[in-house]
Order: structure tokens, then sequence, then C-alpha cells
């Protein structure tokens, strides 16, 4: 089933679109409340123990094995870098236990890597996600990202701040 997109993910409120079904509904708190927050809490609730991520990106496919408190945290480092930011789903569809969502993050460079202050000016990022959910709870997914985009920004931001 496909959204009446695009849409925007609220913090703390799960959306919902016509014909959501049980996998949706899990993806969209997962995308609401952990992909917004970084809550380790509601990573617990919404996330299998172990949850393989299949990424593929410029650099190359990995698989990266996380904790639901690891991904929380790995969400919170993205928080500090990049603050709070817009996160607009322009595609989802679902069948079965499998939810795609494509989006596009609007947000702003706070801090490097390194943790001295960013630029404070604008970035985006757009990917794309297929997660699988078992007994209700997110279990494995598929990315991809447009690293190399997002670091070409961040190589031009800080190139920025620099002078």
């Amino acid at each position: 089933m496909t959204a009446g997109v695009p849409f925007t993910i609220t913090r703390g409120v799960p959306p919902t679109w016509p014909g959501i079904g049980e996998a949706g509904r899990v993806v969209a708190r997962f995308l609401a409340t952990v992909r917004q927050s970084g809550d380790p809490h509601e990573a617990a609730q919404v996330m299998a123990p172990r949850v393989s991520a299949h990424q593929v990106t410029s650099h190359g496919p990995s698989v990266i094995v996380r904790t639901p408190e690891e991904y929380a945290a790995h969400v919170q480092e993205h928080l500090r870098m990049f603050g709070r930011f817009t996160f607009e789903v322009t595609e989802v569809f679902e069948s079965g236990d499998r939810v795609y969502v494509r989006w596009h993050l609007r947000g702003h460079h706070l801090r490097t890597s390194a943790g001295e202050p960013g630029s404070g000016l604008p970035l985006s990022d757009v990917a794309s996600a297929v997660y699988r959910v078992s007994e209700g709870r997110v279990a494995e997914y598929w990315i991809q990202a447009d690293a190399h985009g997002l670091l070409q920004q961040l190589d031009r931001l800080e190139s920025t701040t620099d002078r």
C-alpha cells in the first residue's frame, strides 16, 4: 500500500496513512520516536535485541549490527551534529512484513565530527530504507544513503567556516 505522500514525521507522533498495516505501524512509531529523538527506552520497545542494517553508500555495501541502545546512541550523535531536523517522507510502500520509506532530511551543521562548532548552515540528506518487521519490532533493514553528498556538503561548510 502506498501512502499519500509527501508528509512530515513529527517527533513523538507516529504518522498514519491509508491502508497502514501492522508492519507500517511499527515503522511509523520507530520513525517518529527513535529516529527523531534517539530515545533508548523507545528503541528497546520497537527494535529487536539485535538489528542488522544492510547499508549501501557511495563507499560500498556494509552490514552493521546494533542493539537498540547502540542505535539510539547513533541517532543522538546525529542530532548533536545536525540538530532537530525536518523529516519528510517522500514515498512509502508496505507489503507484508516489509515497509519501504524514502525520505528527505533537512537540518543544520551544528557540530563537526570532531566535536567542534559547526557552521550553522543548512544541510540536506536523502535516503531510503526497507524495514523488515518481526514480532512487532524492527528486526532488520536495508538502507541506501547519499553519504557522499552529505560529506560534500560538510566539506563545503567546514571550509567556509575556516576562512
